[in-house]
């Protein structure tokens, strides 16, 4: 009976002298169904950034006056629109009036140079004229000379005649030079004139097209297929030159404008894989923008649907848009927790089997939004808490308890 007693003493010694080790050496007790445990596992990680964004359209221009004067709205908004068709005009008698006062310029200048020609042919005839008649008294003068040496040779002129008929042929020479070099510098003289007057009118032709082009702009017209968005201005106002009209809505073309945290720049860059997703669907994407500067913490940058996108899309609507920075395999992985915060990301509380968990050191890598990678610190199937750490208050040694 009493060998019985001793052994049960023993027995109950051997029980609790191992709690009661433990928990000495723990300085703080929480019980297990305020934490949550979770495994270090060896597996594939994809490092990713789920990000809040916004649908907008691809392709959204936005009209604007071609002239001051009044509008008038051919369309109300959110009216479907084709490419080509005309939205607005605007009435512009200033510019209409000039356009006029220019094509009645350009047929003045276009009448004068018709004139310019005939009579530059008239002149240009009267002086070729002059050539001829001057021909004509060279072939009698050089005819009148014969004659006087012939006679001359015979003795049957006088020498004062003989020397005359030298003196009319060399007159008569030089006076059929000038004449046919004064005809050609005059030929010269007009086509010169009617380059200048051609180039004139050619002039005041690009200044008559010009015009036109700005008075067939006064019709604004849709550059794409789509919706009338927001209406700039009102019906009949009076614009100005270069003032906002009207957007005009590509609805088969949307993009999602997404803001991501200033901690992820330097990971980003332009071809990325993402992720849309659409109420219960997903879809793929593209990263085809980044901005160059951030602004409040956050950097701006557009994600392109591909391979389809869904029909119901409206402008503004927010989607949820996750965005595939990095692909790291066979890394140790952890799930994602409150313990990330609460330490750092530099310590762990591992358990050890017996109810005890330990403080560790740790070092984080590649996050992504459901686990991040053990680079240091951690073993592969290691226990560990991953709910917030700040009931430990630091303590090397915490008591888990049922």
């Amino acid at each position: 009976m009493g060998g019985t007693a001793v052994l049960g003493f023993l027995v109950v010694l051997w029980v609790l002298v191992p709690a009661f080790n433990r928990w000495a050496s723990a300085s703080i007790t929480v019980p297990m169904d305020r934490l949550r445990i979770a495994t270090v596992i060896r597996d594939d990680l994809v490092r990713d950034v789920s990000v809040q964004g916004r649908v907008v359209a691809a392709v959204s221009p936005t009209l604007y006056a071609s002239a001051s004067g009044t509008i008038t709205l051919l369309v109300e908004a959110g009216a479907v629109v084709e490419e080509g068709q005309a939205l607005a005009e605007i009435a512009s008698p200033e510019l209409t009036s000039t356009l006029e006062q220019s094509h009645a310029t350009f047929e003045q200048l276009s009448v004068q140079l018709q004139r310019q020609r005939i009579e530059s042919r008239q002149q240009a005839l009267e002086k070729r004229k002059s050539a001829d008649l001057a021909e004509v008294a060279l072939v009698a003068a050089r005819r009148e000379k014969r004659r006087a040496d012939e006679a001359n040779a015979v003795s049957v002129i006088s020498v004062i005649d003989y020397e005359k008929a030298q003196d009319d042929l060399r007159k008569a020479e030089l006076a059929h030079v000038h004449a046919v070099a004064d005809a050609d510098l005059f030929d010269e003289r007009l086509a010169f004139e009617l380059r200048a007057s051609e180039l004139e009118l050619g002039r005041q032709e690009l200044l008559v097209r010009d015009l036109q082009r700005r008075v067939d702009g006064l019709a604004l017209v849709s550059p794409v297929n789509g919706v009338v968005g927001d209406l700039l201005v009102d019906q009949k106002a009076a614009v100005s030159r270069d003032m906002p009209v009207m957007a005009v809505v590509d609805l088969t073309r949307f993009e999602v404008d997404a803001e991501i945290p200033e901690s992820y720049a330097d990971d980003l860059g332009l071809g990325m894989a993402a992720e849309i997703i659409v109420g219960a669907d997903r879809f793929a994407g593209i990263l085809v923008a980044v901005s160059p500067e951030i602004v409040n913490n956050q950097v701006s940058s557009r994600i392109r649907f591909v391979d389809g996108m869904p029909g119901n899309l409206r402008q503004n609507q927010r989607l949820t848009t996750r965005i595939l920075i990095e692909e790291r395999p066979d890394v140790l992985t952890l799930q994602r927790g409150q313990f990330l915060e609460s330490g750092a990301g530099r310590v762990a509380y591992v358990l050890d089997g017996e109810g005890l968990a330990s403080r560790r050191a740790i070092m984080i890598g590649g996050r992504s939004l459901s686990a991040v990678e053990i680079a240091d610190g951690l073993n592969e199937g290691d226990q560990v808490v991953i709910s917030s750490i700040e009931q430990f208050r630091g303590a090397e040694t915490v008591l888990i308890t049922d």
